[in-house]
């Protein structure tokens, strides 16, 4: 299995668990398997639980306006990821994502942003997902993937990013600061970073990153982990043919 920042049991931590995920948390708990699982690079098609063993059915929200998107929706294969911008596996795959978006065009292969903080480890991670979501409010989709990417950039992960950067990162790729840090102190996206929590449990994630890559038969690939380079690549390729 490649490297994951895996879910512990809340129990561990009692301290840790910030109010803003309360609510998903008990979905996450009853969803999901503390353990590992390795995909092996087979495809699935018609029967997710095949590929996550225990793990609860692979069930992925369809592609909308509101998802944050390289390349077109309507791409062969669509990489839906699951991340937390603190996890430092998510940092490397988020590299890695970007390599392999670079070797497809855009007719072929999409990536999709979807958020996964994971607040037993990182208790930054929520505020920072709610930061892009209001860089994305001032300048789209681009607004978003380029603060994200600094964000990645500029932290050094495991809740490591001063809260003072959010601020700088917004000014840094040309957003208004002062929106940007009314939007933030607003809370405006504490739901909707919840219910993407809520929904990577129902995806089958156990920990971060988790993407479930998939083409338009329906046929899924998962990637546990911080999957290499060329590993992500194979599956990408199995699933374009």
């Amino acid at each position: 299995m490649e490297p994951t920042q895996q879910i512990k049991d809340p129990k561990d931590n009692p301290q840790m668990i910030p109010m803003a995920i309360v609510a998903a948390g008990a979905l996450i708990a009853a969803a999901i398997y503390f353990g590992g699982s390795s995909t092996g690079g087979k495809l699935i098609q018609g029967d997710p639980n095949s590929l996550l063993g225990t793990s609860p059915s692979i069930e992925i929200e369809d592609v909308s306006a509101k998802d944050h998107i390289i390349g077109s929706p309507n791409a062969t294969v669509i990489v839906v990821e699951y991340s937390d911008l603190e996890c430092p596996f998510c940092k490397v795959f988020h590299t890695t994502m970007r390599q392999i978006m670079d070797v497809y065009d855009d007719n072929q292969v999409a990536w999709v942003y979807r958020h996964f903080p994971i607040a037993q480890l990182h208790s930054r991670a929520a505020k920072e997902a709610e930061a892009t979501e209001c860089a994305a409010e001032q300048g789209g989709n681009t607004a978003f993937w380029n603060y994200t990417n600094k964000l990645f950039d500029t932290t050094n992960s495991n809740n490591s990013l001063d809260p003072a950067e959010l601020p700088k990162i917004a000014g840094s790729i040309g957003l208004d600061v002062q929106a940007f840090n009314n939007c933030l102190s607003s809370g405006k996206y504490t739901k909707q970073i919840q219910d993407d929590v809520a929904e990577a449990a129902k995806a089958g994630a156990q920990g971060t990153p988790y993407s479930v890559a998939i083409n338009k038969k329906g046929a899924k690939a998962v990637i546990n982990g911080a999957e290499p380079f060329e590993t992500v690549k194979s599956k990408i390729d199995s699933l374009l043919k």
